[in-house]
């Protein structure tokens, strides 16, 4: 998902989006702790998606006020 992709989607998308995000990433971090995945990038780049859709969140809230 792009910048401009989440900029376009409702706040309450977001919102349900980054519950699903948090929960499918601790999710992954349980699981490689237990066996190591093969591809470990995943794990960093879900963490940065979802400081991405929080940021976005962050900023409308901001806006609104």
């Amino acid at each position: 998902m792009k910048k401009e992709e989440i900029r376009e989607m409702s706040t309450a998308d977001l919102q349900e989006r980054l519950v699903q995000m948090e929960k499918d990433y601790m999710q992954q971090r349980i699981n490689h702790a237990v066996t190591p995945v093969d591809n470990t990038a995943k794990i960093t780049a879900d963490r940065r998606m979802i400081a991405r859709v929080k940021t976005e969140l962050r900023r409308r809230e901001l806006n609104i006020k």
